[in-house]
């Protein structure tokens, strides 16, 4: 079995740092080097001010930075001194092409695997750590086998990472199961032996599952498509619930005491969001449509158009609400990470409402406490694989505040997209006073149901996901109690 001492991890994001500083920590004996091409970013990995917000993440860094834990742009170095090699690099969908808006694009891979090829010398173990489609450890063979030396040898495994951010670091060092795949030759299981060696240094043996390559990468696939469509179930069931005058969080708990279906992931709110779900949904679309299963396609498919349906639907309640027209309107939007405790924006549904709203004219006040402004207004300009985004336009109606009641200020409703706690804690008598009114809250994350009653006593009309809020009525009283008893009762009428 090969041992490893040497780690380098090409890709500094949101899986490679992370991960890596967490591998640093558990495993002392071992120097780990995480390297990208992106300088201002491996800046900031060796600074205070880390390039991601991740709870727990900076003591991580901190206790093992110039130690065993190192963050380079030399690529090539890194690589060539390093047992093992994770690529953990950027895998979106394409924009354009064969596939557009549904296939993996793997530029990115292919990229590494070429560099890992020339530079490498000696044995190498090369680990996918992104999410790819099934198969394609075995495009990574192929160049390997096309470009490398009499000098090289090598395997490849699959390592698929199960993170939430939010809760990165926890899940790191407490995982619910870590996945390793590769060949069923000697070779191969020499390979997940050493990997797996790892991970012992901190995870229990029997939360190591060993797999084939292709069940390791199809089973991140599915996992997080599962995961998607439980929410885009509870979401279609929040549908219903606002028709009918019941409650989905009842519901959801309702239905998730039973131990066949759990409470996990049956949240209703605006939508799922982040780097994988809707990547990964349609990642499994396009394959099974390769494949010719279209029929497992099209189920699939209806994942992704519920979340679609639900942002609309949130942003057209909105405008209705607001007397069918949000033209030339304040509207603050508190929230742009597409969760609480990150400041990633990845396809988050804050991106989306926006730019419903946007296109009826409204202008945006947008505050959250972890998202930069430039990320924001990058993220409202991005051109799609289906419309470009004006951002002249973009500039004129948004502006973004560093403080929630400034956004609120004039405003005439405020719509929440994250559910930073801090959002529960807000003076909302001090806000009510600052807007027009009537003043709207819509709530799209179900973080304020315990405050419905306070606000509607301050004047709020209050909207939120899964649920009808019976507004307070202010009806004038009559003092003469004797004016009714003297009416005359009425007449009754044939039909």
């Amino acid at each position: 079995m090969v041992e490893v001492r040497k780690i380098c991890c090409i890709g500094a994001g949101y899986v490679g740092g992370p991960t890596c500083s967490v591998i640093a920590q558990m495993c002392p004996e071992v120097t780990v080097t995480v390297v990208d091409v992106n300088e201002d970013r491996i800046r900031a990995w060796n600074s205070d001010s880390l390039p991601i917000f991740e709870p727990g993440l900076q003591e991580v860094v901190d206790s093992c930075r110039g130690v065993n834990l190192f963050f380079s742009t030399d690529i090539d170095e890194a690589i060539k001194n390093a047992d093992l090699v994770f690529i953990s690099v950027n895998t979106p969908t394409k924009t354009f092409g064969i596939g557009k808006g549904r296939a993996a694009d793997l530029k990115y891979i292919e990229a590494c695997a070429r560099r890992i090829a020339d530079v490498s010398i000696g044995c190498k173990i090369v680990v996918e750590k992104s999410t790819v489609p099934v198969r394609a450890a075995e495009s990574i063979r192929r160049i390997f086998n096309a470009n490398t030396k009499s000098s090289f040898n090598f395997q490849v495994l699959s390592n698929p990472e199960f993170l939430a951010e939010g809760t990165a670091i926890t899940d790191l060092k407490n995982p619910d199961r870590v996945l390793i795949g590769g060949d069923e030759t000697p070779e191969g299981q020499h390979a997940i032996e050493a990997l797996r060696s790892i991970y012992e240094h901190w995870v229990p043996k029997s939360k190591i599952i060993t797999t084939n390559t292709w069940s390791s990468e199809l089973s991140k696939l599915a996992a997080n498509a599962f995961l998607a469509q439980r929410i885009s179930s509870i979401n279609s069931i929040s549908a219903l619930c606002e028709v009918t005058g019941a409650d989905v969080e009842e519901v959801a708990h309702a239905i998730g005491t039973d131990q066949r279906i759990g409470s996990c992931f049956l949240k209703a709110s605006v939508g799922f969001g982040g780097s994988c779900f809707q990547k990964d949904v349609l990642n499994l679309v396009y394959l099974c449509e390769v494949l010719n299963l279209p029929e497992v396609a099209r189920y699939w498919q209806q994942v992704i158009e519920i979340n679609d349906y639900q942002r609309k639907r949130f942003s057209s309640r909105i405008i209705s609400c607001l007397f069918n027209t949000v033209t030339d309107k304040k509207i603050a939007l508190l929230g742009f990470a597409f969760k609480k405790n990150t400041g990633d924006t990845r396809e988050s549904s804050s991106i989306y409402i926006s730019r419903y709203l946007l296109e009826e004219g409204a202008c945006l006040h947008i505050y959250d406490p972890k998202v930069k402004a430039q990320q924001i207004m990058h993220d409202l300009t991005q051109p799609t694989p289906s419309e470009r985004h004006d951002p002249a336009t973009v500039s004129r109606l948004v502006t973004i505040v560093t403080d929630p009641y400034k956004a609120c200020e004039n405003a005439h409703a405020i719509v929440i997209c994250t559910e930073w706690d801090m959002f529960t804690e807000l003076d909302y008598e001090k806000i009510y006073k600052a807007m027009l009114k009537p003043a709207f809250i819509f709530d799209g994350r179900r973080i304020l149901d315990s405050l419905h009653d306070q606000l509607q006593h301050i004047g709020f009309q209050v909207e939120t996901i899964g649920k009808r809020v019976n507004q307070r009525i202010h009806f004038t009283a009559i003092e003469d109690k004797s004016e009714i008893d003297q009416q005359q009762p009425l007449k009754k009428i044939k039909l």
